[in-house]
């Protein structure tokens, strides 16, 4: 084991000290043994004390490693982001329909909700929204939520009984704590504005909304919903972190893409992984070609078995569009 990783690391740099005492004190016994070959067999069972205790040391320090690997790969925050796509008000509806049913779910699996930022349609639906959430499995649980996701239904606006079709796309980052890159300052911009929803009088009086935007990608991210300027900025920039760290991630996965046939979709935010069909009642996601019915409690969020099913890849016989 790489000692001078081990004393970087917190979680493991007490263990690193005592791997360093164990190391000495078997450096020691070895070297009073040399002089003196009579003590061989009281420094032998002394070394095997001390191997002993090496072993079982370094076997916590593997476990402390393990957990850690786990947690950079499936970390327990992630920013969810909602935005309507094809449909007008009625997918900007919808993407407050989805937004409704994970923060109703994030409740039942006891995890952190907070609101990033929203831009609202006329009839109060998102044109898009970020949110941040934090709880045990959430990017594993989440991470497959990644797409387009369609609704069919009769719009209440519509006089003629109409089937329509919109979309929103959802996108999940997860926030890790090891990031692989630093962001040149050249290559953002940064501007400030008020925020206009809550939060109180100071809020809307002071220039706390933060929007960054990166020129080489042109990605764009807001965030308005924290009490000050400088923590809307943080906010921002760890939304801006984890979307150029995906961009990397999905870069890199595309030169793989013919190995991948076996995993469940791509996780590219223009695949269409499933549709909410309102006249049906019924659920289908099309990666796993399988359907759930009880669409209202669905969008209350009773998603706990779709993504089970998703997450083991549960196979079923999609319905006929």
């Amino acid at each position: 084991m790489d000692l001078s990783e081990l004393k970087n690391n917190h979680n493991t740099s007490y263990l690193a000290g005592e791997l360093e005492r164990l190391a000495r004190e078997e450096a020691e016994v070895r070297e009073m043994l040399a002089g003196d070959e009579t003590l061989y067999e009281l420094a032998a069972k002394e070394l095997k004390t001390l191997q002993e205790e090496k072993e079982r040391i370094e076997k916590q320090v593997q476990d402390i490693l393990d957990k850690d690997k786990e947690a950079e790969e499936f970390p327990n925050e992630i920013v969810l982001e909602v935005r309507a796509g094809a449909g007008g008000d009625e997918a900007s509806l919808f993407a407050w329909e989805l937004a409704h049913m994970y923060e109703k779910f994030a409740e039942m699996e006891g995890w952190q909700w907070k609101t990033n930022y929203e831009s609202k349609s006329d009839l109060n639906g998102y044109k898009e929204a970020s949110f941040e959430i934090k709880g045990k499995d959430v990017y594993r649980k989440m991470r497959y939520e990644q797409g387009v996701h369609r609704v069919q239904r009769v719009p209440a606006t519509e006089k003629n009984g109409r089937v329509h079709t919109s979309t929103a796309s959802v996108a999940v980052l997860p926030i890790r704590k090891k990031v692989t890159f630093q962001i040149n300052p050249a290559d953002f911009e940064m501007e400030y504005s008020r925020s206009g929803g809550k939060g109180g009088q100071n809020v809307n009086k002071v220039e706390t909304a933060v929007r960054i935007i990166h020129k080489p990608t042109g990605l764009d991210v807001r965030s308005t919903n924290e009490r000050s300027q400088l923590a809307n900025r943080e906010k921002a920039m760890m939304i801006l972190t984890a979307k150029l760290q995906q961009l990397e991630e999905e870069k890199e996965a595309s030169k793989y893409a013919g190995e991948r046939k076996n995993q469940i979709g791509t996780g590219d935010r223009s695949e269409k992984i499933r549709t909410y069909n309102f006249s049906q009642d019924r659920v289908t996601d099309h990666r796993i070609k399988k359907s759930w019915h009880n669409l209202p409690k669905i969008l209350e969020g009773d998603i706990g078995g779709i993504i089970s099913d998703i997450e083991s890849g549960a196979v079923g016989d999609e319905d006929e569009e």
